[in-house]
């Protein structure tokens, strides 16, 4: 039987990225799916463990010969998206797979693999918690965080399109309620099976 998939989903800033490296160290049977994307790799970044960097004009071949799972341009020409075979290479080594990835991404997987996928939103109670996370990473400048924002903003609106939201105003706290979700997840009997 193939594995099942955990979706974690924030705006810029929530933390699930931390989330997810806890799951990871915590909960042996899952492994990180990594994602493509056009952005330019950081300064601390490395290509294959972190992202697959790919030009815009790779990742929109691979687009056209429909080798993404679910893809989307998150800012101009900045695209993210999960290539088919990263899943298919996980489960064929028996992991259940975790993503760490935007909002839409996250909706378009869980309609993509329905019961075999559990999406987990991670947001904040109050908007500045995230302005300030946001400003503390010293990666922004003020445009690109006035349009981190803005799409912060938008995307807690598609919070109900998850099956769980996780609200990390206290990290500790936060990471013990996705270790719960995902432990009784993996646990549970599938009822529909998924596609790719």
């Amino acid at each position: 039987m193939k594995g099942k998939l955990i979706i974690l989903s924030a705006p810029s800033g929530s933390g699930k990225t931390t989330i997810v490296k806890s799951l990871l160290e915590r909960i042996p049977e899952l492994s990180f799916s990594i994602s493509a994307t056009s952005r330019p790799k950081r300064e601390n970044e490395t290509d294959g463990k972190d992202y697959y960097f790919l030009s815009p004009e790779d990742f929109k071949e691979k687009i056209q010969r429909e080798e993404f799972i679910e893809w989307e341009e998150v800012y101009a020409n900045r695209y993210y998206g999960t290539l088919k075979s990263e899943v298919e290479r996980l489960w064929n080594e028996g992991f259940h797979v975790i993503f760490d990835i935007d909002v839409i991404g996250g909706i378009n997987l869980k309609k993509s693999f329905g019961e075999r996928a559990l999406a987990l939103f991670i947001g904040v109670s109050d908007p500045e918690i995230l302005e300030e996370r946001l400003r503390s990473r010293l990666t922004e400048n003020e445009e690109s965080l006035k349009a981190r924002l803005e799409k912060a903003e938008e995307e807690r609106s598609f919070s109900t399109e998850f099956d769980e939201l996780i609200i990390n105003d206290k990290l500790d706290v936060a990471v013990e309620e996705c270790f719960g979700k995902v432990r009784e997840f993996i646990s549970a009997t599938l009822n529909e099976p998924g596609k790719m």
